[in-house]
C-alpha cells in the first residue's frame, strides 16, 4: 500500500493546488471534474476524489470548515483517505 500512499499524496497536492493533471511514473493524467465542481482522478482501477463540500455529511462540513480531504476509492470501497496531508488507510469492519 506504500505505492498507493505515494499516488494518492501526489494526486492530492496536484487537485489541491489547482492544477490541471499530475505525471505518475511519467505519464500525464488529467484532474477530471464533475458537474458538482468536484475533482477526481482515475488510476489502476482506483478513484482518487476530492470530499464534496456541499455533501452533510461530517466530512461536508469538514470540507466546508476548509479541511482538504481525499478519499482513495476501489469500486465501492474507500481504501483511504488524505486528511489536511494525513494519509490514512481505512480498516473494513469486523462482520
Amino acid at each position: 500500500m506504500e505505492e498507493l500512499k505515494d499516488k494518492g499524496l501526489k494526486i492530492y497536492n496536484a487537485i489541491f493546488q489547482g492544477e490541471k493533471s499530475v505525471e505518475i511514473d511519467e505519464i500525464l493524467y488529467p484532474i477530471k471534474k464533475f458537474s458538482s465542481g468536484i475533482n477526481y482522478v482515475d488510476l489502476f482501477g482506483y478513484r482518487f476524489i476530492e470530499q464534496n463540500y456541499r455533501k452533510k455529511s461530517e466530512w461536508g462540513k469538514k470540507a466546508r470548515e476548509g479541511h482538504k480531504i481525499m478519499w482513495v476509492i476501489k469500486g465501492r470501497r474507500y481504501i483511504s483517505q488524505i486528511l489536511d496531508g494525513e494519509y490514512s488507510e481505512l480498516k473494513k469492519k469486523p462482520a
